[in-house]
């Protein structure tokens, strides 16, 4: 049920995204997979799921203000989703590192594929700022035999109204889907403007392990060089409904 759930917004997704993959052939190669990603949007995780899915399954390192909402949660929890305190609410967990690193570190020794995003927030300005997390760095520093890791560059998306570029703040998720629902029926489904987003796939299993021999700063520099080559701080605005403005 769920498989032809994914498909169907996959589906869904296409009639306002054109998507353009790079680097598909590593999702369908054996082994665990360790996946970091940038954050440009809310929907950015989504659509690394949907098209990762149709090569494995993957558990998802996600805010417990997800985990805990209604219908997500039910979604979310059938895929062993690794839950994270939200830092930015003011709920710091100091043990919350080493519960996220051990159950990641412990999922991958089981075969299975993690999802993070280093960051841990959404991007200010397009563009990828990790600072001075720790999750990633501690993971990758005692990854386990035979994991690979895979950067996700994920572009197009900021300017979205699931990115921060309109108000500066976090979009509020619902608010947001619910008016995304709302552009689909005025524009008919099949007449919505389309954004273009690229998602590309890159193996940098050794350069990640390498960087990770250094410290923390240096390996985050390591991430931030990866995920910021190909990215572009300029917001594209595009037209929610034909006769719509791109704001």
């Amino acid at each position: 049920m769920m498989t032809i759930l994914i498909y169907l917004y996959r589906q869904l997704l296409k009639l306002r995204y054109r998507f353009v993959l790079k680097g598909e052939e590593h999702l369908s190669k054996p082994g665990p997979i360790f996946f970091l990603g940038n954050h440009q949007a809310l929907i950015d995780p989504q659509m690394n799921f949907i098209h990762i899915r149709k090569y494995r399954r993957v558990i998802p390192v996600v805010v417990d203000t997800y985990t805990k909402a209604p219908l997500l949660k039910q979604i979310l929890g059938s895929y062993d989703t690794i839950a994270v305190t939200d830092l930015s609410s003011g709920n710091r967990d100091i043990s919350v590192l080493e519960r996220v690193k051990t159950s990641v570190i412990n999922a991958l020794r089981e075969g299975k594929n993690v999802m993070l995003y280093p960051s841990g927030q959404l991007s200010v300005n397009g563009r990828e700022r990790i600072q001075n997390k720790k999750s990633a760095y501690e993971i990758v520093k005692d990854l386990p035999e035979g994991v690979r890791v895979i950067g996700v560059r994920v572009d197009g998306l900021w300017g979205s109204m699931w990115s921060r570029a309109y108000t500066g703040k976090t979009p509020p998720f619902f608010k947001v889907l619910l008016k995304g629902i709302g552009y689909y029926f005025i524009n008919l489904f099949f007449f919505m403007p389309r954004r273009e987003v690229r998602l590309e796939w890159t193996d940098i299993t050794e350069d990640a392990k390498n960087a990770a021999l250094g410290d923390r700063n240096q390996f985050n520099k390591y991430l931030e060089d990866f995920f910021n080559e190909k990215l572009s701080d300029q917001p594209v605005f595009v037209r929610h409904w034909v006769m719509g403005s791109k704001k």
